[in-house]
């Protein structure tokens, strides 16, 4: 058995340790530090641990708006599948969807830019000012929305203000207006105002463009300035009247 310490001895203890750097006494009894390691908390379990959030799909609109159009098989279900469509904002704020108007399987389709006030009130295209003038322009070669010629535009919705499209609007409804073509079956295309030639032949410049013929999506493509451009400018009306001779000298040839 040990004997007690003297208090010298204890002294010269409490010296050293102080010396040791132990210049504080935390507890009355020492604690085992190494006992401790079991009693240390655990991980929490895979379980345990809150999920990582899921980050939303980004979605192509282009992407989306080719799958609905190539599912439609005839101009009813292809005008289903546009009002479908929900990642146009122009839909939020237009009052009607403004798909076509004249004869499906017509020889001509006119394709216009976008709807104005009058044909988003109405539904139809090319109902306003500038739909009287074509209706005249058509006349003058002996063509018409209730006879021969089938009409469309590139966008279905009103822009606000009437603003021109913009490019990621235009991109997104492409694959619409090609299916509008496929199903529609014209022999000739006739692009009115830079929209429409920007949406079909990737071109802008209706001033150069006019009364020139390309080919796209397989078909004969003659761009003409808009009737709404006619209507502000009138000394184009003369350039006008040449591209619609040139139309129906290429409609009398496909006879």
């Amino acid at each position: 058995m040990e004997s007690e310490l003297d208090y010298w001895s204890a002294k010269a203890l409490l010296e050293w340790q102080v010396e040791l750097g132990a210049t504080e006494a935390m507890m009355d009894a020492p604690i085992d530090r190494y006992a401790l390691e079991d009693q240390k908390p655990k991980p929490a379990r895979a379980a345990d641990t809150p999920p990582t959030p899921v980050k939303p799909k980004t979605v192509d609109p282009i992407a989306e708006a080719a799958k609905l159009a190539k599912t439609a098989q005839a101009l009813p279900s292809l005008r289903a599948a546009l009002e479908q469509f929900e990642h146009c904002d122009l839909k939020r704020g237009a009052r009607n969807l403004v798909f076509s108007d004249g004869q499906a399987g017509a020889r001509v389709m006119i394709i216009g830019e976008a709807p104005g006030r009058d044909e988003d009130l109405q539904g139809k295209p090319f109902v306003g000012r500038a739909g009287q003038l074509l209706d005249k322009m058509l006349d003058a070669i002996d063509l018409s929305r209730e006879k021969n010629v089938y009409i469309t535009n590139v966008l279905p919705w009103r822009p606000p203000q009437n603003r021109d499209p913009l490019p990621a609007e235009i991109s997104m409804l492409v694959p619409f207006l090609e299916r509008h073509v496929a199903l529609a079956e014209p022999d000739i295309l006739v692009l009115m105002g830079n929209i429409s030639c920007q949406a079909v032949l990737g071109k802008r410049g209706i001033t150069r463009l006019r009364g020139t013929w390309s080919e796209a999506w397989g078909k004969p493509v003659i761009p003409m300035f808009h009737p709404a451009y006619l209507l502000r400018q009138a000394h184009a009306k003369r350039q006008a009247w040449a591209d619609l001779l040139e139309l129906r000298a290429r409609l009398n040839s496909l006879n």
